[in-house]
This record gives structure tokens, C-alpha cells and sequence, in this order.
């Protein structure tokens, strides 16, 4: 019997996961949920899972929670620049409490001198997950395709300009749920033992083509405009977004900073996240959904957030 943890279990990427899991057939009762929110997962703790409270910045809870645990899925922390202590925490927690293997959903990015801050954070941590001596996988997921589809377009769809600093880098975008899926798989998976795998979706994008499918998709039309990383903090200053993390803190109930967003696109812009892989199919069996066939599926969405922005 191998019991698995996930942390961060009462999110949409944590549920996401546990629904999988059973549906490949493992039982409730070799689930071990943490989560700051345990009352969010009432329905698997009936089922037969174990829940926890636990928070990467309280060593205790988690060491606690992760007691008889034989695989973790570390689902990442949110705030870039606090990613590698909490997470460093949760590793030692870990060994400490017995586990052997963590799978962690980390991110895309060419390395040595990728200038994206999130790239720092991830490949921080995965420094300290080959140096603990546990069994590690790491998941390198790209940029979700459901947040340029949920928040990106929002101004965009209202203004009919979608500015970025990208200029004509690309991004191999992936769904939330095909990163879901693999990370699923990579769990169950007995042959995943330190390695790294691309989350990806099955091509790359420039920023222009995603904001014309946009367009395209809601029946709306979008002009792409090509600003400066200056011009694109001053956007972001003027919607009262922090330029650095902050805990706790979010803009249009959305968690980011100026610091994150820009350097991530500096780096699209320079070729650091331009990879393609498979490996969404190599993990599941199932090719990744196009990005296309995406914002085809959220189409109402879309229409709808143009006809918010027409009621203004």
C-alpha cells in the first residue's frame, strides 16, 4: 500500500489532483490532504481521507501532516520570492516525517541566466530537493492557458488593445487540468524517480497570436501592441498592482506582482521559455489540449466578459 500526500489540497490544482487519483482507483483512505483551509475538503475527509492543517510556514503542521505519507505532490506556493523557504520547509518536513519520493510542480524555463523570478524560485527549490537525498520528480509546467483566458483579456476585451513586453518570443502554453492530469500520473508512476519533465502545450505561441485568438474566439476585436518592460510597469502601477509580492494580497482577485509579470515576459521576449515536449502524453497517454481548443471551450466566457466591458 503506498500512501500519497498533496499539499495544498483544497485548491483547484489540489482537488484536481485528488479527483484523478481516484479515478485511477486509489482508495481515499491513501490520501493525505494538507491544506490551511482542511474545511474545503469535508467531502474526501468523509470518503476517507486523511486531512490536515498545515502551512509551508509553520514546520510543525507540516512535519505533523505528512506522518505516514510514502509520496508527496508538492503543489507550489504562490508568492514569487517566498517560494524557496517555504518550500524548503516542506522538504525537510518531509524527510523528516518519512517520505520518500516528492513530485513538484515546478516551471518552464531554459536556464542558466533565465530572467523570469519565478524561474529563480523553482529552480531554487529544485536545488533543494536534489540535495535533501529524497526520490524527486519535477514538473516544469508552462504558463496556464486558463489565465490567458480568465484574467489577461479582461482589459484587452474592454479597451480592444493587448499590450505586452513579449515582442515575438513564445510561450508553449498548457492547460490547468493537463498540468493537473500529469501530476496525477507522475505520482502513480514508478518510473519518474529524478526526473524532469516539460509540462507543455503542443505548440508554441507568440503573445500577438494568443491575443488574436482571443480576438477571434470572442468576436471582438484586438489590437496587439508592442510597449516597453518600463511602459509595461507603468501599466501595472496604474492598476495598483505591487510591484513586489505581497502576502496576501491580490488585484482583481488575482494574486500577482509587476516584478513577476514583467520578468517572465522579458524572458519570453528573449527565447528562455521556447520549448517543446511531449511530455503531457509521454505521463497520461492523452496529447495536451491546444490552446485554441481551449478558449473555444471558455467561448461564452469570453463573449461574456465583452459584453461586461460594452455595460460600462
Amino acid at each position: 500500500m503506498t500512501r500519497y500526500a498533496i499539499t495544498g489540497a483544497s485548491g483547484p490544482f489540489g482537488q484536481g489532483v485528488v479527483h484523478h487519483l481516484l479515478a485511477q482507483g486509489v482508495p481515499a483512505s491513501d490520501l493525505i490532504l494538507l491544506s490551511r483551509s482542511p474545511d474545503k475538503l469535508a467531502s474526501f475527509a468523509a470518503a476517507g481521507a486523511q486531512v490536515h492543517k498545515a502551512d509551508f510556514d509553520d514546520y510543525d503542521s507540516m512535519s505533523e501532516g505528512l506522518h505516514g505519507a510514502d509520496r508527496m505532490l508538492m503543489i507550489s506556493a504562490l508568492k514569487v520570492g517566498f517560494r524557496i523557504p517555504q518550500h524548503t520547509r516542506a522538504i525537510e518536513a518531509a524527510r523528516e516525517a518519512g517520505v520518500g519520493h516528492v513530485v513538484y510542480t515546478s516551471y518552464i524555463g531554459k536556464e542558466p541566466d533565465n530572467p523570469s523570478l519565478a524561474v529563480v524560485d523553482h529552480r531554487g527549490t529544485e536545488q533543494a530537493l536534489r540535495q535533501s537525498g529524497l526520490v524527486w520528480t519535477s514538473l516544469r509546467n508552462a504558463q496556464y492557458a486558463d489565465a490567458l483566458v480568465e484574467a489577461a483579456p479582461r482589459v484587452p476585451l474592454r479597451t480592444g488593445e493587448w499590450q505586452g513586453a513579449t515582442r515575438e518570443g513564445r510561450m508553449p502554453v498548457v492547460t490547468r487540468d493537463d498540468c493537473i492530469r500529469s501530476a496525477a500520473f507522475a505520482l502513480l508512476a514508478p518510473d519518474t524517480a529524478n526526473r524532469t519533465f516539460n509540462i507543455t502545450g503542443p505548440e508554441c505561441l507568440t503573445y500577438r497570436a494568443i491575443s488574436q485568438i482571443i480576438a477571434e474566439v470572442a468576436d471582438f476585436p484586438i489590437r496587439w501592441v508592442d510597449v516597453t518592460p518600463e511602459e509595461r510597469y507603468a501599466f501595472f502601477d496604474a492598476m495598483g498592482v505591487p510591484r513586489e509580492a505581497v502576502p496576501d494580497h491580490s488585484v482583481d482577485a488575482i494574486p500577482w506582482s509587476s516584478d513577476d509579470i514583467v520578468s517572465m515576459e522579458v524572458g519570453i521576449r528573449d527565447g528562455w521559455f521556447d520549448i517543446e515536449s511531449r511530455d503531457v502524453e509521454l505521463l497520461t497517454g492523452t496529447p495536451a489540449q491546444s490552446f485554441r481548443d481551449f478558449a473555444l471551450s471558455r467561448q461564452d466566457d469570453l463573449r461574456a466578459l465583452v459584453a461586461e466591458g460594452a455595460g460600462r
